[in-house]
């Protein structure tokens, strides 16, 4: 079940599973205009649409990410005793968060701190956050099918949906000098795709194979993270368990609104030494320099690495399921060693 606005209507039919969608919106801004009379009422209506759900395919768990749109089915599973898992991949937990944590029966984290900051007594689980299988992709392989010889560099370049701009100017002011030290794979995004592709047909011919600018990439991502050798990117929850879980060091620009939740996700990337912080407002082609500098120097790039594979939980999907299906089955919740286990590969 999702929302109007959200990526989930596109996203989960695409996959072949069934998607209701309720009335209300996610929000994205607190603009003042008619959406601020319109949305309490979305959501005053969307409880009784989740409750008629919910009653006619009455599930046996749920499973939330948490957030706006999940509180009218959780509010509706509380009245139906339907036992509600919940996942969050962010060090500082958002205010809707916050709230639908108090309607779950058992949490699942990235972080342990989480769990502190959610400061409730019931079970809280640190699962790491669930990632596409890396394990069914091999680094020579990925490295031929993107036309990429085992000793050049390859950086990976990625701003996430938010703030792109930032990561396409960097890119374009540093690409000639770039092109020449690594082979670059930059996702730009659609607004950045055809400046991108104007740029790379700047280069001199010799150098122009060594960039490739794509809108956006999909399944083709796994490629790239089993081909890199140093990860340029955002810190969202996802990208730094993929980077982790493919053992690569990352330079870390965190998102710096949505009340700096990506910078305390960043530092436990550069606390354990996998990670180096630059601040999105110092993110320039000097900056993307800096960072290609690091692959000219293999010890540093080794130690970073080591600590990225520490930080790994591959099988964080597998660990959050234990939790679902002991939920749905009112089975005793899994020993947290062994969902630790699980998560880090063990198991």
């Amino acid at each position: 079940m999702g929302g109007h606005r959200g990526l989930e209507a596109d996203v989960v039919p695409g996959r072949g599973i069934p998607f209701h969608r309720l009335l209300l919106r996610s929000l994205r801004s607190v603009e003042p205009d008619i959406h601020v009379v319109l949305d309490p009422i979305r959501l005053s209506l969307s409880v009784p649409q989740a409750m008629a759900w919910l009653v006619w395919r009455r599930p046996a768990a749920i499973f939330t990410t948490g957030g706006y749109v999940a509180l009218p089915v959780l509010l509706a599973a509380r009245v139906l005793r339907i036992p509600v898992v919940m996942w969050d991949g962010n060090v500082v937990p958002g205010r809707s968060v916050r709230v639908t944590a108090r309607l779950a029966g058992c949490l699942a984290v990235t972080f342990a701190d989480t769990c502190r900051a959610l400061r409730r007594s019931g079970p809280c689980f640190v699962t790491g956050t669930p990632i596409r299988d890396p394990c069914g992709v091999d680094r020579q392989d990925a490295r031929a099918a993107l036309g990429i010889a085992d000793d050049d560099g390859l950086i990976l370049i990625f701003g996430g949906s938010q703030a792109v701009r930032r990561f396409n100017s960097a890119v374009a002011a540093a690409l000639p000098r770039l092109a020449e030290r690594v082979h670059v794979i930059h996702v730009t995004g659609a607004a950045g795709y055809e400046e991108a592709v104007a740029g790379r047909a700047a280069l001199p011919a010799g150098l122009r194979s060594r960039y490739r600018p794509e809108r956006f990439m999909d399944d083709e991502m796994t490629l790239a993270l089993a081909g890199a050798d140093l990860v340029v990117g955002r810190a969202g929850s996802s990208t730094l368990a993929e980077v982790a879980a493919f053992g690569l060091p990352m330079v870390v620009v965190p998102y710096p609104h949505a009340a700096g939740h990506q910078r305390r996700n960043a530092e436990e990337m550069v606390r354990a030494g996998a990670a180096r912080l630059v601040e999105d407002d110092a993110f320039d082609a000097e900056a993307l320099l800096d960072a290609a500098a690091i692959l000219e120097r293999p010890a540093e790039r080794a130690e970073m690495a080591a600590a990225a594979r520490s930080l790994a939980r591959p099988g964080a999907a597998a660990a959050v399921a234990e939790l679902v299906l002991a939920e749905a089955l009112h089975r005793p919740l899994p020993d947290p060693e062994h969902l630790d286990a699980i998560s880090r590969g063990a198991a």
